[in-house]
């Protein structure tokens, strides 16, 4: 699951990670809730100077992905993450899967993790971010609604897979990254089907990410400051279990 992140790069970093011509002045961002807009790098359809490969730009899309043949939105949850699994069998994701795949850039995401059922205890947040700094490319769907009066929309949902080990003791489900050697395989929806890429669904090695505990200020999407990133101590029985042995996986989340 992925409910929340940040993005904090500057335009020079997004453009150097991502290969793009140019980046608009996208502002910090530490709290990113869904139905916001977020940033997506999507392939152009020219090819970059001096280069084979099609140019990349970055966009703004909704993050909350609505598939097109949606007569209205108000009868259609709002869907923020898809299960990378399945997603190709999903009617609401098929044709994204096949012809919208794009990147994500995140600085980090956020994560709860629940007490047991009947307990006291409050849900822990943790800001958690790559362990050597910098930006992490989640894998995205893109889809453009349409309304009946023509305007249009563009949306975005971000793949979640099963959790490493490390993430595992806090959620159950973790985005999926995507490495830079990777990019443009993934972003080539003309020669790589779905079942191509599919190797690419597998989460990254257990000590990519490190989780910092944070204080509730992040459940309020008004609250968008870099304080919300400042660690805390965590009640003792929603710390993370030693993370060298991995806890059972009582099973994914559902989609949404």
């Amino acid at each position: 699951m992925c409910g929340r992140f940040a993005l904090t790069a500057t335009p020079e970093e997004l453009m150097e990670l991502f290969g793009l011509l140019e980046s608009e002045d996208f502002p910090a961002r530490f709290n990113i809730a869904p139905t916001q807009p977020i940033m997506v790098v999507v392939s152009g359809e020219r090819a970059r100077p001096g280069s084979n490969l099609p140019e990349r730009k970055a966009v703004l899309v909704r993050w909350g992905f609505m598939p097109g043949w949606v007569k209205d939105p108000r009868d259609f949850p709002l869907l923020i993450n898809a299960r990378a699994e399945s997603a190709i069998e999903k009617a609401s994701f098929r044709a994204a899967m096949r012809h919208r795949r794009v990147l994500v850039p995140a600085s980090g995401f956020y994560e709860w993790r629940r007490p047991p059922k009947g307990s006291r205890e409050p849900s822990q947040a943790y800001w958690v971010r790559p362990r050597k700094g910098g930006i992490v490319a989640f894998a995205g769907l893109m889809e453009t609604w349409s309304s009946a009066d023509g305007s249009e929309v563009d949306t975005a949902a971000i793949l979640t897979t099963a959790a490493n080990a490390s993430i595992r003791q806090i959620h159950d489900r973790m985005p999926v990254v995507i490495e830079p050697e990777d990019f443009a395989r993934w972003l080539d929806c003309r020669t790589q089907e779905p079942r191509e890429v599919a190797d690419l669904f597998g989460p990254v090695a257990d000590d990519y990410f490190e989780a910092i505990p944070v204080s509730d200020k992040v459940n309020k999407v008004a609250n968008s400051g870099p304080d919300i990133q400042a660690e805390v101590t965590p009640a003792a029985d929603t710390q993370p279990k030693d993370r060298s042995k991995p806890a059972a996986d009582d099973g994914q989340m559902s989609l949404f």
